[in-house]
């Protein structure tokens, strides 16, 4: 059932392991930065990658808390004052959404948001953590939470710095972003930063610090609910399900580039959607697939499922014997450590290429990122996703139009010989049209009109669709008002290679009304022979002319 390989063991376990002490400190920064406390993002650390490994379709990812799941749940934590049953709940609630999203196969259309969108959020919430950070790394604690309260504590914590606390932040700083990378081998650079920095804090004193953490296994957290919240809670618990779900199918796309391999997305969530649910349960912070230790996890060996269990396995035994070593770490130093991961989630390399790109994908990230920052998450992919849908729709209705009314040599129909001289000998009465593909909606509104244009003198109006595999309402509707129109104008629509499926949908909606069934052929042959006998029956004796309508086919 859950698919062990052996194979790969002391990678696997090597993996594991390395991926482990990378995640240490940033578990214990993203479980600080949440409101809910170091030891509840180690245990998120824990359940979180160990049954999204167990459950979960690619082997070699690793889970915990990320930080645009920590953006969002922090949040959540401060609007529900820290109530335990509540902000738990709402972790609970995420599992299970994320797991009905497997079970019914979402996964395939979660990734269809549009690169701007997701690059704009994740440069937003890069820029949220950075900035609730800031007056940590100065020794002071933001009053209240949200973007705006962290940024607007930030003058007061430049003018009154706490010395020893910047000090410990800007070598922080100074480490994270310049370690040597071959140095990362050996001790990767946000463990390094959190060891000098809390052993200086020992010799040094005057920067605030952790205090007393819990040790052992976590208590069980009874979920509860009240008219008050729920609203807060069911609002926060989609917002995560689908922030976890975007999260970890993307870092499953970078580990299937990565070893080559292909993921099960659905499985994935319902794995992911298990990790969070169980975590909730037993107070560990929310998290999803975490790209960093991925790529760490894969580069040192790890291949299969066993590599993130693995991890897990490393932060449990931490947990359950080194715990209280930890209440000596200085928050600055977490506040160090979540500036460059703020960093990393900025997409840098996009910003510096926007300017060679289209002009409206670099908009829509742009207002994407405002959104993200400054109102929330949820509205600002809902509207991402929403413009990149219509400024799609809109790019193939001017491209399937300009097509149709810009007929040049190389777009004519390809004629078999019985159908060229058939047409040779008709007049000057027939216009065919033939659709390359299904319309989209957008071009379907404004085909009436350009047929009607395109058609003016013509007596019998071929339309072939032999290569328009399905039709939508609109297209539907699109038929209809050209064959009313022909009927109205006294001309004759005929109707080659449609399908049973648009014949169906044609009828059910009743856009056929103006049709007759000796009006539809199998093929494009019959209907040009039909044509020619309707000319001939009306004695028109000039020469033929012909036009392509090519629409472009529509994404699925």
């Amino acid at each position: 059932m859950f698919g062990f390989r052996t194979d790969n063991l002391r990678g696997d376990l090597y993996g594991g392991l390395t991926a482990g002490i990378v995640a240490l400190p940033l578990a214990l920064a993203f479980g600080e930065a949440s409101g809910a406390g170091p030891i509840a993002g180690l245990y998120g650390a824990i359940i979180v990658g160990f049954f999204a490994s167990l459950f979960g379709g690619t082997g070699s990812q690793i889970s915990g808390p990320t930080g645009p799941m920590i953006v969002v749940f922090a949040g959540v934590y401060g609007t529900l004052n820290g109530d335990p049953g509540l902000v738990f709940a709402t972790v609970v609630l995420a599992g299970l959404i994320q797991v009905v999203f497997g079970v019914f196969r979402l996964g395939q259309y979660i990734r269809l948001v549009p690169y701007p969108v997701v690059s704009g959020f994740m440069s937003g919430i890069g820029c949220i953590i950075i900035a609730l950070q800031t007056s940590r790394l100065f020794g002071h604690e933001p009053e209240g939470s949200g973007t705006i309260p962290a940024l607007s504590a930030i003058p007061g914590a430049v003018m009154d710095p706490n010395l020893v606390a910047l000090g410990l932040g800007l070598l922080t700083l100074g480490i994270v972003f310049n370690w040597p990378k071959h140095w990362g081998k050996i001790v990767p650079a946000p463990l390094a930063a959190l060891v000098v920095g809390t052993l200086l804090s020992l010799v040094i004193s005057g920067a605030p610090i952790l205090g007393e953490i819990p040790t052992g296994l976590p208590s069980f957290v009874v979920p509860s609910l009240s008219g008050d919240a729920l609203f807060v809670v069911l609002e926060a618990a989609v917002i995560l399900a689908l922030l976890g779900s975007i999260d970890s199918l993307l870092t499953s796309l970078v580990a299937d580039n990565m070893t080559r391999t292909r993921h099960n997305s659905n499985r994935e969530l319902i794995g992911q959607g298990i990790g969070n649910t169980v975590a909730g349960l037993f107070g560990g912070i929310p998290g999803a697939g975490a790209t960093m230790r991925t790529v760490v996890n894969i580069r040192t060996g790890g291949e299969t499922k066993i590599s993130g269990m693995t991890h897990s396995l490393l932060l449990l035994a931490i947990v359950v014997s080194l715990a209280p070593l930890a209440s000596q770490i200085p928050h600055t130093v977490l506040a160090g450590i979540l500036v460059k991961v703020g960093w990393d989630i900025i997409d840098i390399g996009y910003l510096k290429r926007a300017h060679r790109g289209p002009r409206w994908d670099l908009v829509l990230m742009v207002i994407v990122l405002t959104l993200t920052v400054f109102v929330d998450l949820i509205t600002a992919v809902a509207a991402g996703v929403v413009m990149a849908s219509l400024a799609f729709v809109k790019q193939m209705a001017d491209a399937q139009l300009k097509a149709l009314g810009n007929i040049t040599s190389d777009m004519t129909v390809n004629y078999t010989e019985e159908e060229e001289e058939i047409l040779k000998h008709c007049s000057k009465q027939v216009t065919l049209f033939d659709f390359g593909g299904p319309l989209s909606f957008g071009a379907a509104a404004d085909v009436g009109h350009h047929v009607r244009e395109r058609s003016r003198g013509r007596q019998a109006l071929i339309l072939d669709f032999t290569r328009v595999p399905f039709m939508d309402v609109s297209a539907a509707r699109a038929v209809e008002t050209v064959s009313i129109d022909a009927k109205a104008a006294n001309k004759r629509v005929f109707i080659s290679g449609m399908n049973d499926g648009i014949r169906q949908v044609l009828s059910g909606l009743n856009c056929d009304s103006a049709l007759s069934d000796s009006a539809f052929f199998a093929n494009r042959t019959d209907a040009v022979k039909a044509a020619r006998d309707f000319i001939l029956e009306s004695d028109s004796t000039e020469e033929p002319a012909t036009e392509q309508l090519t629409g472009s086919p529509s994404p699925a």
